[in-house]
Parts: C-alpha cells; structure tokens; sequence
C-alpha cells in the first residue's frame, strides 16, 4: 500500500473543488459560479486496492482585499510544502492569465513535482487545447494533464499520473473515511452553498456559516446554522420578503442533509450581523480560519 498527500491549488473559480468530488465520485466540497467558493483546508481521501491519496483542497489564490483573504492565501501556500505532488489547476477556457502565470513560478520554488491540471477542455477547441499544451512544455511541470472535471473526462488517466509520485508506506486512514472535515463543518458549508447559488454576486463574500448544533436523535437530527454577515442590509436581502429567502435557503439545504443523513433533519437558520468579521481576528479563529504563519 503506497500513500500520500497531494495539494490541489489554483486561482479562484477554476474547479478545483469540482475536480475533488470528481475524483472521489462524492460530494466533499461545496461548489459555484462564485469565485472564492472554497474558503478552508478540505482534505478527500481517495482509496485503491495499492493506493490511498490524500487530495488537500485549497482555497483560490487571489490579491487579498481583507484579513481572512490574506488569511486564506497564506494557508493555500503553506499546503504546497510537505506534499508529495501539487496539482495545478488552470481553467483553459477563462483563458491563462498573469494570476496563473504567478502561481506557477511560486509553486516551481518548492522543489515538489508539479501536475498542470488544465480543467475545463469540454468548453474549448482541440486547437485551443493543442496550443495551451506547447505552451507550457518549456516549464519545469512533472506532468501536464488535461482533464474536463465536470464531464469527467480524463480524470482516471489523472489519478494514474498522480499515483507515479505517491511514496509512503504507512495507511493514513481507514478505507471509511472519504474526508477529514467534521460534520459541523460540512453542514455549515451545505447551507452556505444553497446561499451562494441564490443570491446575488455581491453577497457570497459577506456570508459565512457557523454550525452551532446538531443534535442526533434515532429519527430526526436536529440542526442549528448561524449564517454571519456584515451588514444589516444583507441580513434583510437574505431573510427576504415575508422569508422567503430564508425559507428557500432552508429548504433546499434540508433536502440535502437528509440525503447525507439518511433520515429526517429540522433545521434551524438565524442570520446574524457582525459587522467587518473578514477583518476581525477574533471572529476569523471562532469562525474556523487559521492564519498561517
């Protein structure tokens, strides 16, 4: 049994979290159209009769507009050291840019074997994809793959590639275990993905959820959110009409923690205004987002 541990980096909105549920064939991280979706270290555990592979999801890499981006950047860098194989993922059909240009010679530095990942090829052209390939030839990757993670197209060939640089010997965890995020937290992250799938561009990044209870019966599990936000309108706008918002928010969130749980969940949301949380430390560690040093 050979195991060990892979970072999985890249800029915003480039399907990294995509390309994670893909390969584990289970949802293990929220997604969106919203760029910054992922906003904590998501470790998915994929399992093979001579394989364990611990996938590390990163948050996007981005200029910092407040203390938790900074926060976020400096834990998507520090998981790109003490890892077997960084994947690099680039979104071919938002065209590579500086921003991901910049990645590559900061990743390059570790010493670590590089994977470009060029995500999203079902939205191209074989010319297009051709031309990104050559382009990229002369840089010192180990490896240059191009994968459409949605379609899953050329996923397996991916986890072959990875599979060349996985050396330790020692089982991580047991053949149950699909991911290393509690519960809390992956409840939380269900409700704050029906939020950012519902809402307006302008509000995702003001949202964070807090999972404050989950209280397991034999039929029923009884479940508490604080979704946090930092100003008063945006409580209002997320509450909506007579709740509306609120309501359909609830709603879609329960149906899938009932499919997660297997049985009947009662949820609770409150919305709550802390006013500039992204940048109060305090808030960022109660919250779960640990600098880095």
């Amino acid at each position: 049994m050979k195991s060990g541990f892979v970072s999985i980096v890249g800029r915003p909105n480039v399907g990294k979290s995509t390309l994670l549920n893909t390969i584990l064939a289970r949802k293990v991280a929220i997604t969106s159209n919203v760029s910054g979706t992922t906003r904590n270290i998501i470790e998915g555990i994929y399992h093979s009769p001579n394989y364990q592979i611990i996938f590390v999801d990163t948050p996007g890499i981005s200029k910092p507009l407040n203390k938790l981006g900074k926060v976020l950047n400096k834990q998507a860098y520090a998981l790109t050291k003490d890892v077997d194989a960084i994947l690099l993922v680039v979104d071919i059909a938002a065209g590579i840019g500086k921003g991901d240009k910049f990645l590559m010679d900061a990743v390059s530095k570790n010493n670590i074997p590089v994977i470009l990942v060029i995500n999203k090829i079902d939205r191209v052209s074989k010319e297009t994809l051709i031309m990104a390939i050559n382009e990229f030839k002369d840089y010192n990757f180990a490896e240059i793959v191009p994968v459409s993670a949605k379609e899953n197209d050329n996923v397996a060939h991916l986890i072959t590639v990875i599979q060349k640089y996985i050396k330790d010997e020692v089982k991580y965890y047991d053949d149950n275990t699909i991911t290393s995020s509690s519960i809390p937290f992956m409840v939380g992250e269900i409700v704050r993905e029906k939020l950012l799938q519902n809402t307006s561009e302008e509000i995702p990044h003001s949202i964070t959820c807090h999972c404050t209870k989950i209280d397991a019966k034999k039929d029923i599990i009884n479940i508490s959110i604080d979704i946090i936000v930092d100003k008063q309108n945006i409580k209002k706008i997320i509450i909506g009409s007579g709740g509306e918002m609120l309501k359909k928010i609830g709603t879609l969130a329960r149906k899938e923690l009932e499919g997660m749980f297997n049985k009947k969940v009662y949820l609770e949301l409150y919305v709550k205004v802390i006013e500039d949380w992204k940048d109060k430390e305090r808030y960022l560690k109660e919250l779960g987002f640990f600098d880095y040093e």
